[in-house]
């Protein structure tokens, strides 16, 4: 998750931009593509999924580390982080009780571009084996990671120099459900997100600077411990049971066109979020 990082008067200087948008997307963008695949969602026999009595909200963590990465590209298999920036969160006093940040050394950076971090630079020496050492002891102190966009962010750890994290992730884009007040799509950025708790954007992009908008926002929200209860219960992944002509409700309620079922609008969803929905829905297996 980064900012993009402007020069001058660059009118674009405060825009965030993903490293992800650099990937041409596979995604269908024509109306006739997606009004074939919603009639024939709206017209499957395909169960809805049954409203299952929802689970209790599950205990709020007292300890969050709040983590971003900047990678050189899309793929671990190929690509590296180059990055690593970390906060330990106390969520009962709302306050940032240590931090870091720390390059990682790179042969090429594919993305600069994007995270405007030059590969000799990373190649300069500095103690970042003691920084990894340290990072550790900051994790092993946390109840669970927080990340925006943490599908993105976990697959980095357990390779190249970063340790596997084997402590539960949550994901401040996708599983935590911000306040109806503040606006937000469903989705939000951290830009928007900051901006909609009244934090200032002032820097972009480097993993640290993320970290510091998550918390501050983190500092203002009245009912965190709700939030973060909320934002784990368990989910599934959900396609919605609408014809093409109601296909914005999928999208109001926060579902994607094809992504990450091909030719539908879906979304990963807890029992209680699917009792709620007031539409159809149906569960979605990927491996199948």
């Amino acid at each position: 998750m980064e900012l993009e990082s402007g020069r001058g008067d660059d009118p674009t200087r405060w825009q965030q931009t993903s490293l992800l948008s650099l990937v041409a997307s596979p995604l269908l963008s024509t109306d006739a593509a997606e009004q074939g695949a919603g009639e024939r969602a709206g017209k499957a026999k395909a169960p809805a999924a049954s409203a299952a009595i929802p689970d209790p909200q599950p205990q709020p963590p007292e300890r969050l580390l709040i983590l971003d990465t900047e990678t050189t590209g899309l793929d671990p298999l190929r690509h590296q982080c180059i990055e690593v920036g970390a906060l330990l969160f106390d969520v009962p006093q709302r306050a940032v009780l240590s931090q870091i940040s720390f390059l990682l050394p790179c042969q090429s950076n594919e993305a600069e571009a994007v995270n405007g971090i030059a590969a000799a630079v990373t190649r300069l020496s500095q103690p970042w084996p003691q920084a990894l050492a340290y990072f550790e002891t900051l994790l092993a102190d946390a109840d669970l990671v927080l990340a925006h966009n943490a599908g993105f962010d976990r697959q980095w750890f357990g390779h190249g120099h970063l340790p596997a994290i084997a402590k539960p992730w949550l994901c401040s884009m996708e599983d935590l459900r911000w306040p109806a007040e503040r606006n937000l799509r469903a989705n939000p950025s951290v830009r928007d997100l900051a901006l909609a708790y009244g934090v200032p954007v002032w820097a972009a992009h480097r993993a640290l600077t993320d970290c510091i908008y998550l918390a501050q926002v983190l500092e203002r929200c009245e009912d965190l411990e709700g939030l973060l209860s909320t934002g784990l219960e368990p989910r599934q992944l959900y396609r919605a049971r609408l014809p093409y002509e109601e296909r914005h409700r999928a999208r109001q309620a926060g579902f994607r066109w094809n992504d990450p079922v091909p030719k539908a609008w879906s979304r990963r969803l807890s029992a209680r979020e699917v009792a709620g929905l007031g539409f159809p829905v149906s569960l979605e297996d990927l491996t199948a």
